[in-house]
């Protein structure tokens, strides 16, 4: 129980520490580039855990589930980024607790399922949140603020990365930890090789920027992203998806206040509540059933 505690508090602190390395990077790189060297520096880690691979007998669900992962995964992480780009971190961090809404309106669409009266309640919470995290004191909420391009890569990034935890929990229980982070990154490399090339953006003219500071950076993005994962992954294996999602949910305060010190963001204290108004409502959606 100790070390799961401290894995859920690894995962808090990892998430929003990559998204400041993501961020910064697109500074000096094309999103979906960053996004191409973080996957390709763990692939190269992740060689050596693949020794002893047991490929006569792993079961077929570990390749079914670690290419669906890692397709979401890639894509997802993209997105991330990409909204990363041009949108505040302490915006987009509190707009990943619209996970839940979403999946609130998928399992009403699939099969039919309604929430109960706290999952109503939590839904309202969250709006009620968004109003603090998102008014910028100039423009209130309005659907011209929810169609800003970095909200819509968010949310995007939110069904994209749904999917791949529910795939994630899956390769766990086909396999151990350790190939399931080397399939989340070999695969997630594999994936990110074409969404890059699709943009049609020479590859060469990516490296040429890459200083010795911004290496630095590459490095302090891949261990905070192979942490995140490893803690993400101890955590699905011995919680249900749901209640860790849920404690999750408890990094988009440090996205603030990390958004507010190093990015220079306004409107801590408004978007600190706001976060907790939120985190509140996810919770009472998702452990509430």
């Amino acid at each position: 129980m100790v070390v799961l505690i401290i894995a859920v508090f690894i995962r808090i602190l990892s998430n929003p520490i990559s998204n400041v390395f993501q961020k910064q990077l697109t500074n000096k790189h094309h999103p979906l580039f960053v996004n191409l060297v973080s996957y390709g520096v763990l692939s190269l880690v992740s060689l050596f855990l693949i020794i002893d691979f047991p490929f006569k007998t792993i079961p077929n669900a570990f390749w079914y589930y670690s290419l669906i992962g890692g397709l979401f995964g890639a894509l997802g992480n993209g997105f991330i980024i990409k909204a990363l780009e041009s949108g505040q971190l302490s915006v987009l961090g509190p707009i990943n607790a619209y996970k839940s809404i979403i999946g609130i309106i998928f399992a009403f669409l699939l099969i039919g399922e309604l929430p109960n009266a706290w999952g109503f309640v939590g839904v309202l919470l969250i709006i009620v949140g968004s109003y603090f995290v998102l008014d910028n004191g100039v423009e209130k909420i309005s659907w011209r603020i929810l169609n800003q391009p970095a909200i819509k890569y968010r949310i995007a990034a939110l069904l994209l990365t749904g999917i791949q935890a529910v795939t994630d929990k899956q390769v766990i229980l086909h396999s151990n930890l350790k190939y399931a982070f080397a399939g989340w990154s070999i695969f997630g490399f594999i994936f990110s090789i074409p969404l890059f090339f699709a943009t049609g953006i020479n590859i060469k003219s990516q490296f040429i920027k890459i200083t010795r500071w911004v290496f630095a950076k590459y490095l302090g993005l891949a261990t905070s992203i192979a942490i995140m994962v490893v803690s993400t992954n101890y955590a699905f294996k011995y919680m249900q998806v749901g209640t860790a999602l849920a404690l999750f949910q408890i990094s988009i305060l440090l996205s603030v206040f990390l958004g507010h010190q190093i990015f220079h963001e306004k409107g801590l204290i408004k978007k600190l509540v706001g976060s907790l108004i939120m985190i509140v409502g996810s919770a009472l959606i998702i452990l509430l059933k």
